[in-house]
Parts: structure tokens; sequence; C-alpha cells
């Protein structure tokens, strides 16, 4: 009867742990830093690659660049959680976080957010000091720019909070060559550029909730019609990049190629499709396999 009473109270703890830790993860929202790791690792891994440096002679670099940069996108993500707590109760994507549900209070969320993004700021410095000016850019523009100032004003919200979401190449290259090849800044553009068509397409499946909780997303303003046009446009925009990627291989290049001329294609489509958030789905997960696909592809050219 005892050992039954033990096992009990022994299970309480781990399901107590358990949910300490996904509440934890919720607050640094998880899936952005994980994305953001492999474009920081990118950056870093092609940057590498052209300064003919061997990774294993680097390992200091490679802990202090991916654990730095998932600790200041951590912490950036968990005070936008705490700032964003009246409203993220009114989106369905949003009503369970942590801030919103009390299981993690607004001060703990804030100290936490910023003692990570302190720690991971030390983290970068101690690479190069480009590295650490980036990624104090990084935090800024997130949090302040993005977060407190245009997320709740301006339609142009998007393309404030796509510059904190184009540094992690930026940053990873940085850590290993301070002096900025061209290919790091066409790792920012394609990262810049991609995010508006990704988050139009994310706003257009979330109107409601948008216009619910009164942010001035494209769509909620503009209606579908324009932000159609906005998609395609940011698309069309992405064509270029791959001819400033050569040095990558005719492989790399017809892959970047046919990518980005499959998602202009999927994009004009949307001007038939009757269906509005059929097609704003689709696009929205074409552009998660676009990022993550290209990435890797990448890394992958660079060692074959």
């Amino acid at each position: 009867m005892s050992n039954s009473r033990m096992m009990t109270d022994v299970e309480k703890v781990d399901v107590t742990a358990s949910t300490a830790w996904k509440d934890f993860l919720a607050l640094i929202k998880i899936g952005i830093v994980n994305s953001n790791l492999i474009t920081t690792f990118t950056g870093m891994w092609l940057a590498f690659y052209f300064t003919n440096t061997h990774f294993l002679n680097s390992l200091d670099i490679m802990f202090l660049t991916l654990i730095g940069s998932s600790l200041i996108i951590a912490g950036s993500c968990s005070i936008n959680n705490v700032y964003d707590r009246d409203i993220d109760h009114l989106m369905e994507r949003t009503k369970e976080r942590p801030t919103v549900t009390g299981k993690i209070n607004g001060p703990k969320a804030l100290t936490l957010g910023l003692i990570m993004i302190a720690v991971g700021l030390i983290m970068l410095f101690m690479t190069t000091i480009t590295a650490g000016v980036i990624g104090l850019i990084g935090v800024f523009s997130y949090v302040v720019l993005y977060t407190m100032w245009s997320k709740r004003k301006y339609v142009s919200n998007t393309i404030v909070g796509s510059i904190s979401g184009a540094v992690p190449p930026l940053i990873g290259w940085a850590a290993v060559d301070a002096n900025l090849d061209v290919v790091a800044w066409v790792l920012f553009l394609m990262m810049f550029i991609w995010q508006p068509p990704h988050f139009y397409a994310l706003a257009m499946k979330r109107v409601e909730e948008y216009r619910a909780a009164n942010i001035p997303m494209l769509p909620v303003v503009k209606g579908f019609g324009t932000t159609k046009h906005h998609i395609v446009a940011w698309v069309a925009a992405l064509l270029p990049l791959p001819f400033f990627l050569m040095d990558l291989g005719m492989f790399f290049f017809i892959l970047a190629t046919a990518f980005n001329i499959g998602w202009l294609a999927l994009g004009l489509a949307g001007y038939k499709m009757k269906d509005d958030i059929k097609w704003s789905k689709l696009m929205f997960v074409y552009s998660l396999n676009y990022l993550t696909i290209l990435f890797v592809a990448m890394v992958i050219v660079t060692v074959l």
C-alpha cells in the first residue's frame, strides 16, 4: 500500500515537471528557436566553408554561437509573450500560452527573458564583437521595434518584424568571420524577403483572430486581394538571389531557382482559386518547406 502511494507521488512529480517544461518551451516559442537555429548554423557553416576554416578547430565558436543565438531568441520571445498577454487570449493559436493561462506569471517570464538575453549576448560577444552587435540589433528590432511599437499600430508590422527574423544567419557568419561576405548578406535578404509572404499567408488563415485582437495585419486592413498582390511581389523578389550564390554550385542554383519559380507559380494560382483560405494554407506550407530545404541544401552541397 505504501509502495503504491509512493509511486503515485513520484508520478505526480513527473507530471508536474513535464508540464512545467512544456510551459517553458511554449514561453520561449521553441518552434521559432529551432527554425532560427537552422539558419544560424547555415550562416556559420558557410562562413567556415568560404574562409577555409575547419569546424573541428572551432567547436567553441559553434557552441557559443548556437547556444547564444538560441538564448537571445528565446528571451526575446518570452518578453513578447509577456507584452502580448493582454491580447493573446483573443486568438485561438495563442490563448493557451502560459503567460495567458497564468501558469507562468508576467514578472517571472520577464526575468527569465532578460536573463536569457543577457547570457546569450555575452556568449555571442565572446565570438566576435560583430556577432554580439548583430544579436543586440536582433533583440532590439523584435522586442522594441516590432512587439512594442509597430505590431499594434501599423500594417507594415510584418516588414518591421522581418528584420529580427533575418539576422540569425548574419550572426552565424559574423561569429566566424566578422568581415561579412556578400553571401552572408544574401542569406539575410533571403530570410528578410521570405518572411512577408510566409506571415501574410498565415494572417489570411487567421484573419478573424487578428481582427478580434485588433492587430492591423495586411489581410485585416487591406483585404485578401491586396494581400495576394503583396505576397506575389515578395516571392518574385526572391528570383534574383540564387545568382548571387553561384559559388555554391550549379545544383544549388537550379534547386533554389526551381523552388522560387514553384512558389511564384503557386502564388499566381491564387488569382484563379476561389478558396482563398485553402490557397493561403498551401502558400504557408510551401514557405515552411522552402526555407528548411534550401538552408539544409546549402550545407549539404558544401559537404559533397
